[in-house]
């Protein structure tokens, strides 16, 4: 077996040994600490704003999406609004033509009356003569 003496030089190397690893905490892990946490706050920092941005996009395409249905509903309704107001103008324009239409198929069937009775006057002051003269030429003798 090894025998180790204790001598001073194992208490330089433990001396050296806990200079050195406080000097290389001081000068690297601490600083390669603080960098590493630093990107790690900061891709945290990241990844909430993407999941924020994310969330927002979803709310903004369903309030797009809700709008949009909003306006088709609201636009169909108006349309039939005016299908309505047309319908109505429709009718009301039918029912003064139809109304201007019986006054002037009234007005023609009088007229019709009239120049029915006047022809009617008319041939029959002419209806004895003409009787007259189909008896002269049915019997074939003058009068």
């Amino acid at each position: 077996m090894i025998k180790v003496i204790p001598d001073i030089s194992t208490i330089y190397q433990m001396v050296n040994f806990l200079v050195l690893l406080f000097v290389l905490n001081l000068v690297l892990y601490k600083p390669i600490r603080k960098v590493l946490l630093d990107r790690e706050a900061k891709i945290k920092g990241m990844q909430k704003g993407v999941k924020k941005a994310s969330s927002d996009l979803v709310a903004g395409e369903e309030a797009y999406k809700d709008g949009l249905k909003s306006a088709r509903t609201k636009g169909l309704k108006v349309k039939e609004t005016f299908i309505d107001e047309a319908s109505k103008e429709e009718k009301e324009i039918l029912d003064k033509i139809n109304k201007k239409a019986q006054a002037n198929f009234a007005q023609i069937k009088e007229q019709v009356v009239k120049e029915t009775e006047q022809a009617r006057k008319s041939l029959e002051g002419e209806v004895e003569a003409y009787a007259k003269a189909i008896g002269e030429k049915i019997l074939g003798r003058a009068c």
